[in-house]
C-alpha cells in the first residue's frame, strides 16, 4: 500500500505557501522521483502515476508550481507567477523540495521528471544545480527563438497597457492555441493532449486547470525558455548527468517528435549519457496516454538502471 502526505512549504516569493505532495512506498525505498508538472495543470494529476512508482519502491513527490493547484491563494493568483523575478521562485521552489526530500532520504539516488511546461523548468533546472542523479525530459519542444523572443516581448508591452494580471486569449490561442490543429475535426478544443476520451474530458471539467495564465506568467515563462538559447546554456549541464527525453510523435509541442530529435541531438554532442523515446501513436501527456503502463515500465526500468550504476543500493534490481 502506498501513503500519501500533503504539505506545504514557504514559496520563494515570499508570499505565497506552496502545495506538495508524496508518494511513500510501504516497501523498501530505493529511489526519489520529483514531478514538475506542466502549465495549466496541477501535481493531482499524477497521482495514478505517481502510485505506480511508489509501488515499485521509488518514492515520488512534486509540488503545484506558483499560480497553480493548491498553491494559489486566491482565484486572482491562478496562473500568477508572484512578485519579482516569476521563472526564478518557480525553479526556487522546486529547488526547495529537493532540499525538504533530501533531508529525509539523503542517501538515495534522485531524479527530476520535468512535463511540458515543467520539462522546460527542468532544463534550466540542471544547468544551475548539479544535484540529481537523472533528468526525465516528457513532452518538451524546440520553439523557434523568434517565436519566444515575440511572446516576451508582446507580453510585457501588453503589460505596461493592461497590467500585469491581465489573462490575453490572444497570447494564449498563440501559445497553445494552434495545439489542436492537427486533430481537426477534434471532438474537444484539448484532443491533442491524449487519445483517452476519459482523459481529456476529465481535464476539461477540473475547474482547478480552468484559467487562461496572467501577463506575469506568460512573460516569466518565455523569459525561462529564452535563457535555453544562451551560448554558456550547455556548458552548464553536469556532462556526465543521466538525461531520458520520452514524447509522443503526434506531440504538437515536439513538432511531432522532430523538435525532441533536434534537443537530442544538441544534447548528444555535449553530454555522455542521453537517451530518447518516442511513442508512434502518442499526443502530448504520454502518461496518461492508452499505453501508459508501457512508459511507466520504461521509466522505471530507466531509473533502476541508472540507479544500479550509482551502486548505492547493492543487489538493486536493473530491470522492471
Amino acid at each position: 500500500m502506498v501513503t500519501k502526505e500533503e504539505f506545504y512549504y514557504d514559496s520563494a516569493d515570499k508570499k505565497s505557501k506552496i502545495h506538495a505532495v508524496k508518494w511513500i512506498p510501504d516497501i523498501e525505498i530505493k529511489g526519489v522521483l520529483q514531478i514538475a508538472h506542466g502549465m495549466l495543470e496541477h501535481i493531482d494529476r499524477y497521482d495514478y502515476f505517481a502510485q505506480f512508482m511508489a509501488a515499485h519502491g521509488i518514492l515520488t513527490a512534486g509540488n503545484d508550481h506558483l499560480g497553480h493547484g493548491a498553491s494559489v491563494m486566491t482565484e486572482e493568483d491562478r496562473g500568477f507567477f508572484g512578485e519579482g523575478d516569476g521563472n526564478k521562485s518557480v525553479i526556487d521552489d522546486m529547488r526547495k523540495l529537493r532540499e525538504i526530500l533530501k533531508e529525509e532520504y539523503e542517501e538515495l539516488p534522485y531524479f527530476i521528471l520535468g512535463h511540458s511546461m515543467g520539462s522546460f523548468l527542468v532544463r534550466q533546472y540542471i544547468s544551475i544545480y548539479d544535484d540529481l542523479d537523472g533528468a526525465l525530459l516528457i513532452g518538451t519542444g524546440y520553439q523557434p527563438y523568434s517565436s519566444v523572443k515575440a511572446g516576451l516581448i508582446i507580453s510585457k508591452l501588453m503589460a505596461v497597457i493592461k497590467g500585469c494580471r491581465y489573462r490575453s486569449k490572444f497570447i494564449n490561442k498563440l501559445t497553445i492555441g494552434g495545439n489542436n490543429k492537427y486533430f481537426e475535426p477534434a471532438k474537444t478544443k484539448s484532443d491533442w493532449l491524449s487519445r483517452d476520451e476519459e482523459v481529456v474530458d476529465d481535464y476539461i471539467k477540473d475547474k482547478r486547470i480552468d484559467f487562461i495564465f496572467t501577463l506575469n506568467a506568460f512573460y516569466y515563462m518565455f523569459k525561462g525558455m529564452l535563457y535555453l538559447y544562451n551560448n554558456d546554456y550547455m556548458y552548464k549541464i553536469p556532462k556526465n548527468l543521466p538525461i531520458i527525453l520520452l514524447s509522443g510523435k503526434l506531440d504538437p509541442v515536439g513538432n511531432m517528435g522532430k523538435d525532441v530529435k533536434r534537443l537530442y541531438d544538441v544534447y548528444k554532442k555535449e553530454l555522455t549519457d542521453v537517451t530518447i523515446k518516442l511513442y508512434k501513436d502518442d499526443r502530448h501527456e504520454i502518461l496518461n496516454e492508452l499505453d501508459k503502463e508501457n512508459i511507466y515500465e520504461d521509466i522505471i526500468n530507466w531509473i533502476y538502471d541508472k540507479t544500479a550504476k550509482i551502486n548505492k543500493i547493492p543487489n538493486f534490481p536493473t530491470n522492471f
